[in-house]
């Protein structure tokens, strides 16, 4: 029974969403503000975090730095708005997926569901993978750059792996986001753009001219060697 913290101010749709993953069999905690968040998650951290973008005091934004620094937990932002700049800066700040208010609670559920199904270590290939200087420890999900380990989330970690497990093949943005993220009929574009981007920071030479995490236009990214 996976245990999900929810970060919502308002509480009509924090006590909704508290009642809805609770019908789902999920044990729930549910806290008003992003200091809140942080300290409950510090003594007993979830499987899971739903953060509302638009906090009083520590915004969403922040909360989800705060978090991501010390944990790879699935975080899913919750924004009223689906303004391209809020969902790219709350993917940006750690986020691994969004959802828009109003959602549908179903879809919401299977979307958790998605994100807990994945494990750490990816379920397939090699053992061990490498280009450049990147070494991919799968089993233990590391990564390494020039012999010092490199921090990746969850997302980040798996995203890599699919990458390097089809050296030189193009994968589509809709490849990617049913491998990595288990989304096989809904997800957006924008989730695999900005993880993409955010790993180039971590694996790249030169994150704004890459050498290794190619885009190719109109189709999708690969892996060159």
């Amino acid at each position: 029974m996976s245990r999900i913290l929810i970060v919502e101010d308002d509480e009509r749709i924090r006590s909704s969403m508290r009642l809805a993953l609770e019908d789902e069999g999920y044990t729930v905690e549910d806290v008003a503000s992003g200091e809140e968040a942080a300290s409950r998650f510090t003594e007993e951290p979830a499987e899971l975090v739903l953060i509302d973008l638009m906090l009083p005091g520590i915004d969403g934004f922040e909360t989800c730095r705060t978090l991501r620094r010390q944990s790879t937990v699935p975080i899913i932002m919750v924004t009223a708005r689906s303004d391209t700049h809020d969902v790219v800066a709350g993917l940006e700040a750690g986020a691994d997926d969004y959802v828009t208010k109003p959602f549908v609670a179903k879809e919401l559920a299977a979307r958790i569901r998605a994100l807990l199904r994945r494990s750490r270590p990816t379920d397939a290939g090699d053992s061990a993978l490498s280009f450049g200087d990147v070494e991919i420890e799968r089993d233990a999900g590391v990564v390494r750059r020039d012999g010092q380990e490199v921090h990746c989330t969850r997302t980040e970690f798996r995203l890599l792996c699919e990458l390097a497990d089809h050296p030189g093949k193009v994968l589509s943005r809709e490849h990617l986001l049913e491998r990595v993220w288990g989304y096989d009929y809904f997800g957006d574009g924008r989730l695999v753009d900005v993880h993409v981007r955010r790993l180039r920071t971590k694996v790249e030479p030169d994150p704004a001219n890459p050498r290794f995490i190619l885009t190719v236009r109109g189709m999708g990214y690969k892996l060159a060697v």
